[in-house]
């Protein structure tokens, strides 16, 4: 079917901008590289594993090295030449080595925990991402599907409108015939400049996936191969997902990083136990006193400590119970909330797989449905003709059948992205799957 001039119009206004044609899953692998939120969940997932690194220096040893160099200045009351000046310099090697500190131990066990999360994050943002740009593309799809169908009938009813007026100048047809036909064609003409809004308006969402123009994409076929959910038992599907699920998963890290928070803030009441060694030298010049001659104070000091340092905590006002009784709250939130997240799993589940099995019902409906409406209208221009069906019947015919081939190609597109959420949401949604849907395209 031929673009009509509103669609081309829609089209046309992209030429701007840089066009791609591609199918599908041509289409996702553009986005992998210009979509601006997957590239934030990729530079996201990179500084959370940095988290692991840091909660490792908490078990190392630290070193620090600190010197100086000052200038000093002695007064003595009394004395006949009160004032002296001298420098000294000196610096400090010192090192401590945790032995027992539960609070480090605990931070660096959630550190990996939240590493596991930031992948786990990533994983979703690429499910979304699929499901992002499967959803962008049919929707272009079917506004251009729209847009199309309702040039198609608007044509249609012209010539409706155009034999009414002929039938109504020999005198085999009333006025009535006419108003019905005119009217019936300035609605279309209302919903073919809607239709055409719509697309450009799916068009530019699907460039902001991509950061291109959508050019001529890929259509369905004429034949698209239904295939039923397997196994066809929705109760092991939810089962699966509740196993395997990604946001289950991260909400289930998020409750075990809660957990060990209450640990980690009862490591306020513990004992800490450290290998501490310091290496310190000093440096004094001769001091010299004016009148007198030097004083001998030169000197070389060098200082050597090793030994092992225990802090105890013993009251500091009350923090240390309260942070725990912060860390218990939260634990129990996000205990609530991973049950919050198990139950909404449960239920996305169950409509995803009946969007699979209704939407094969529902396809099938149509295709049958759109062959009696074909029929419908052949045989309403024939009782049109021999007079026994009226121009209304013949538009009402032609208007339920340009909807009846809407439906059948939402319904085809809405049956495809329920078996991507269906995948999406038992955890093994991958490219592969929407290669799958994309061999469906021609």
């Amino acid at each position: 079917m031929k673009l009509s001039k509103s669609a081309l119009f829609v089209l046309t206004a992209f030429a701007a901008s840089p066009v791609f044609a591609a199918d599908l899953l041509e289409t996702y692998q553009a986005a992998l590289s210009q979509d601006a939120v997957i590239a934030s969940a990729r530079a996201a997932q990179q500084a959370g594993k940095e988290k692991l690194t840091q909660g490792r220096s908490l078990l190392l040893p630290s070193v620090n090295l600190s010197a100086n160099l000052m200038q000093n200045q002695i007064a003595v009351s009394g004395f006949p030449f009160p004032t002296t000046n001298y420098q000294t310099s000196g610096g400090t090697v010192s090192l401590a080595q945790p032995l027992f500190r539960m609070q480090n131990w605990e931070s660096y066990s959630q550190s990996e925990i939240q590493v596991a999360i930031t992948d786990e994050q990533y994983n979703q943002a690429q499910h979304d991402l699929i499901l992002r740009v499967a959803q962008s593309y049919f929707d272009v799809l079917i506004a251009q599907d729209t847009v199309e169908l309702a040039g198609a009938q608007k044509q249609a009813i012209a010539e409706q409108l155009n034999q009414a007026k002929r039938n109504f100048e020999v005198g085999t047809a009333t006025i009535t015939d006419t108003y019905e036909a005119q009217a019936r064609y300035d609605l279309t003409g209302y919903q073919e400049i809607t239709a055409a809004s719509s697309l450009e308006v799916k068009s530019r969402t699907l460039q902001q996936i991509t950061n291109s123009a959508p050019g001529g994409l890929r259509r369905l076929g004429n034949e698209l191969k239904l295939e039923e959910p397997l196994p066809a038992d929705v109760e092991k599907w939810v089962a699966d997902a509740l196993q395997n699920n990604i946001q289950i998963s991260i909400a289930t890290g998020t409750e075990q990083i809660a957990e060990k928070q209450m640990t980690l803030t009862m490591g306020g009441h513990m004992p800490t136990l450290d290998l501490v060694a310091n290496y310190t030298q000093s440096f004094s010049n001769p001091t010299v006193v004016a009148g007198v001659g030097s004083y001998p104070v030169n000197s070389d000091v060098t200082t050597k400590a090793i030994g092992i340092q225990l802090n105890m905590p013993l009251f500091q006002g009350g923090v240390t119970q309260s942070k725990y009784r912060e860390a218990e709250a939260g634990r129990d939130k996000a205990r609530q909330d991973l049950e919050n997240v198990r139950r909404t799993v449960a239920v996305q589940t169950r409509q995803a797989y009946l969007g699979v099995v209704s939407g094969i019902a529902q396809v099938r409906a149509l295709q049958q449905a759109l062959k009696s409406s074909e029929s419908l209208l052949e045989a309403s221009k024939l009782g049109q003709s021999v007079g026994v069906r009226t121009n209304l019947d013949v538009l009402n015919a032609q208007q339920q059948l340009y909807s009846t081939r809407r439906d059948l190609y939402q319904a085809e597109y809405n049956y495809l992205i329920s078996r991507l959420r269906l995948q999406d949401a038992v955890g093994t949604l991958s490219e592969q799957d929407l290669s799958a849907v994309n061999q469906a395209l021609h």
